[in-house]
């Protein structure tokens, strides 16, 4: 699963997903981005690629702008088509991308629970995929959300998330099929990413609140 992410925005980011219209504040960063929270994404509008900022955690229309009682910030790919929740953004193509540079996941050491961060071999950036919806309160606003799509987990996240879960994540230059691409090959982009394009390390404590919030929380802490 993926309960908590890094995003930060870089003109590199817009160049590398063939952004045309942001929608965002160009430096806009968090380093502990948690559920509820408003974050940046990417969408199609009008056949072009537009930056947006969309609250963590899908509400379906028939919510009426309302979280549902379950936890939505995360849909299974092996049920998106048929879940409640997400068939019907599934079904009008309302997908989308979630920029990253990691996400933090915690493993059972001796006890306690230890956060480790997890990101692509080097730093690189990527995305997640996702799913977005839009809902209307009573008094008429309409509330935009996204849920993150998930995938069973490749080895390395595996001896570290006990249900062996893990984000569908994607490259830039392979966001296409997923963005872009018929129901069949949006389909077939959600695979596990490989292991041997990764890394994690175990990193402080304080990652596990979400009030806390610097770049501090990305520094690798000894393993114990």
């Amino acid at each position: 699963m993926c309960g908590r992410f890094v995003s930060k925005l870089e003109a590199e980011i817009e160049r590398k997903f063939s952004i045309v219209r942001p929608w965002w504040q160009v430096d806009w960063v968090s380093y502990n981005v948690a559920p509820t929270q408003t974050v940046p994404i990417i969408r199609l509008a009008e056949g072009e690629r537009v930056g947006d900022m969309l609250r963590w955690g899908l509400i379906p229309p028939w919510a009426h702008g309302k979280q549902p009682k379950y936890s939505t910030i995360n849909a299974k790919a092996e049920t998106v088509e048929t879940a409640a929740s997400y068939r019907s953004p599934w079904k009008r193509s309302q997908r989308c991308l979630v920029p990253a540079i990691g996400y933090y996941e915690w493993k059972t050491v001796a006890g306690r629970k230890q956060p480790y961060f997890i990101r692509l071999a080097g730093g690189e950036r990527f995305a997640f995929a996702g799913l977005w919806e839009s809902s209307r309160k009573a008094d008429g606003e309409v509330v935009e959300s996204f849920t993150i799509i998930t995938v069973p987990a490749n080895p390395m996240v595996a001896e570290i998330h006990a249900k062996a879960r893990m984000p569908a994540m994607m490259l830039p230059e392979d966001c296409a099929a997923w963005l872009e691409g018929t129901m069949e090959e949006a389909r077939a982009a959600l695979v596990t990413f490989p292991a041997n394009q990764m890394d994690a390390y175990p990193v402080s404590t304080r990652a596990n609140s979400p009030k806390n919030n610097s770049p501090e929380l990305l520094e690798p802490i000894a393993s114990g």
